[in-house]
């Protein structure tokens, strides 16, 4: 069995994004990483899974694993192209877009330019949301690492985000302090590590180390986290130029309790089929083709 699938990405955090809706399989963890893997399969950050809604008030469900396997809540580029992807396959034509995630309902937005408005809802920062272990709730706390005190802002944006203050992004230690924040003993579902250095008063420029990822060109939900991170620390003011090593993004929050609202451009790369080893449906398809009519008969059976 062979599987259809789009290379993407957005501003150079790249995806390989399967339609589930018309394709039905199953893909195990081992599968996932065959289809990451930058020399012997597609080589992506992330994949991305388009499937059927499984409740009546969105119009689909938005599945993300990293290139290790792991299925994590949100990634923010991965929505834009999400949204370019939907509207390319002609899955849907609307404008705007309900999608459910495994951190709540997104809703997506393609404007005439190409480019895609992700309502991202809410930041969340009391300690158990994130999840980081700490008593009380505060704008910035100091963590130790191999002796070493590192003050950081922590911001749910759908995943955990911890966000550090730089004076230069070139110089920050994002190759030894990024991996050893994301498995952290006080992160205890890991953690996304931003390095945020201030240009302005609406322009910051960023690098993320991602969680089963790595250093990525960009990260949509780590934009929005440093972004937060420098508004609510009277750093930033609203609207923000996020510059990451791969373009920029744009994001606009109003303060506590608003969406954080998230613009930028994607790209399509190329179309392509791969053949996975132990590729199947999924067993309610199967069971449901079985219970259809559609099992096959004695004769034609292989004996």
């Amino acid at each position: 069995m062979r599987l259809e699938f789009t290379k993407m990405h957005g501003l150079g955090n790249d995806f390989v994004v399967i339609d589930l809706v018309s394709q039905h399989v199953q893909l195990e963890p081992e599968q996932i990483r065959q289809l990451a893997d930058r020399h012997f399969g597609i080589g992506c950050d992330q994949l991305l899974l388009v499937e059927p809604p499984e409740r009546p008030d969105v119009d689909f469900r938005y599945r993300i694993f990293n290139a290790d396997g792991s299925e994590v809540q949100q990634c923010g580029n991965g929505a834009r192209c999400f949204a370019r992807f939907v509207r390319e396959r002609r899955l849907s034509l609307k404008d705007v877009l309900r999608v459910e995630t495994a951190s709540g309902v997104i809703e997506l937005r393609i404007d005439d330019s190409g480019w895609v408005t992700v309502d991202m809802g809410a930041p969340r920062f009391r300690p158990a949301e994130i999840p980081f272990m700490a008593d009380t709730e505060a704008q910035q706390y100091a963590v130790d690492v191999h002796g070493q005190a590192v003050t950081l802002a922590t911001v749910n944006m759908g995943n955990p985000h911890a966000v550090l203050l730089v004076d230069s992004v070139e110089a920050a230690p994002v190759a030894t302090l990024g991996p050893a924040l994301e498995s952290h003993a006080r992160f205890p579902e890991r953690v996304n590590v931003g390095f945020m250095q201030v240009v302005d008063r609406h322009r910051i420029r960023l690098r993320v180390y991602e969680r089963g990822a790595g250093e990525t060109l960009a990260c949509g939900t780590g934009a929005c986290a440093a972004a937060v991170a420098g508004i609510r620390q009277g750093l930033l003011e609203s609207p923000v130029k996020v510059a990451l090593p791969g373009g920029e993004l744009e994001i606009t929050w109003a303060g506590e309790g608003r969406s954080v609202i998230m613009r930028g451009p994607t790209a399509r790369v190329f179309d392509g089929s791969v053949r996975l080893a132990g590729l199947r449906p999924p067993r309610e398809y199967r069971e449901h083709r079985e219970t259809s009519g559609h099992r096959r008969s004695g004769k034609n059976r292989r004996r």
